[in-house]
């Protein structure tokens, strides 16, 4: 055994207990499948834990329990009565085994859903797989959101939610250090759902120089605009590759798109892209983040201290988080959830709230995500404190 003074493995979860939580981190495994799988219930006081699902292969139970803190503050900052919680599987999701895989893992956890965690879509997990989430649970449409129209459900991520918000987060927070959008040079950063969507919706507000645009494959760059209709076509058959297929533009190394002297910068892909060996090389002056924590805390810091305008990742990718909270209200409803209610209620919530933080941090000087998380926490404390949750 041990001595006692010896740092067990594992023992560091009980590291990342805070006043907010988690309150349950559960891990399963089947040897069948190969299915390693973990759930992190974070903070439950303003409703029952909701998050989406992601599949990877390298997906951590730090990332996990991250992601689930974030959605506690996400569904706070967007007010609606549901807690944070996220669920991972760390698994290929490319694997021939994947629907075996993901029954495995809904299989481990049925007993929790939908009274403790209700599934949702994350990266490598969309409308197919919450298919799979409802066969598993009986068709039961209180367990998953975002499923498929045909099953019952409403896929908001075929609509592009959380790329819509960001899309109007760009807008308002042009305005706010006198950018004029159409003029003003862009780069994204991801070519998934949030990276494309925003670029498609950007497009459509009349943004003329997206001249950078990433994936696993590469970075497209044209100084002078990339054909955005053409390349949502080549996303649709290429995939991944849409950048590497796409003529009348450079392809650069992968990273250099956040380096890019633009005068907006979208990092929408994975988390901790902008870390200290890569944060002096930024050049862009107002940064949203579509991803989640893709900036670390040290570097959000540097960067606010040069000038730089970021607003958070849990204000500017909560599109899904509103589409999901409507849906989680709609499940109970006769009425059918429609996109036109979805796109006017992000419109005016990020219409509501990004103002509100950039206006607090323009005054007191803070970080917009310091407010904003001053926002959300007090708002779970109070839930905290009204259902007797607080430390005597």
């Amino acid at each position: 055994m041990p001595e006692a003074k010896e740092r067990l493995p594992g023992t560091e979860v009980f590291e990342w207990m805070d006043e907010w939580g988690p309150e349950k981190i559960l891990i399963v495994h089947d040897t069948r499948t190969g299915m390693k799988g973990m759930l992190v219930i974070d903070n439950t006081a303003r409703g029952m834990g909701k998050g989406g699902c992601r599949m990877q292969a390298d997906v951590t139970l730090w990332d996990t329990f991250r992601l689930a803190r974030t959605m506690t503050w996400k569904y706070a900052f967007a007010d609606f009565a549901l807690g944070g919680a996220k669920s991972s599987i760390r698994n290929d999701p490319n694997s021939p085994n994947k629907e075996a895989i993901i029954r495995a893992f809904v299989k481990k956890i049925r007993k929790m859903l939908p009274d403790e965690y209700v599934f949702g879509n994350d990266m490598g997990f969309a409308e197919n797989e919450e298919g799979i989430v409802l066969d598993e649970c009986d068709n039961d449409l209180r367990c998953a959101v975002g499923t498929p129209a045909e099953l019952g459900g409403f896929p908001y991520d075929e609509m592009g939610v959380t790329g819509y918000g960001v899309a109007e987060c760009i807008e308002i927070g042009a305005k706010h250090v006198g950018l004029d959008l159409k003029k003003a040079s862009v780069s994204i950063q991801g070519l998934g759902a949030v990276g494309i969507f925003t670029a498609k919706f950007l497009h459509e507000k009349g943004a003329e120089k997206i001249v950078a645009m990433s994936s696993v494959a590469g970075t497209i760059y044209d100084p002078n605009g990339l054909d955005i209709e053409k390349l949502i076509k080549l996303k649709e058959k290429f995939g991944d590759n849409a950048v590497k297929e796409y003529k009348g533009g450079k392809v650069l190394p992968l990273g250099e798109e956040l380096k890019l002297n633009v005068d907006i910068l979208v990092p929408a892909a994975r988390g901790d892209v902008v870390t200290k060996a890569n944060v002096a090389a930024v050049k862009a002056k107002f940064i949203v983040e579509g991803a989640n924590f893709p900036i670390t805390p040290e570097c959000r810091l540097i960067l606010h201290k040069k000038g730089v305008l970021i607003i958070p990742d849990f204000v500017a990718n909560s599109g899904a988080v509103i589409a999901a909270g409507l849906s989680m209200f709609y499940r109970y409803s006769v009425d059918r959830l429609d996109p036109a209610t979805v796109y006017a209620t992000i419109k005016k919530k990020m219409n509501s709230n990004v103002p509100l933080v950039l206006k607090k941090s323009q005054k007191s000087g803070k970080q917009p995500i310091e407010e904003a998380l001053q926002i959300a926490q007090d708002r779970v404390r109070k839930a905290m404190e009204l259902k007797r949750r607080l430390p005597k």
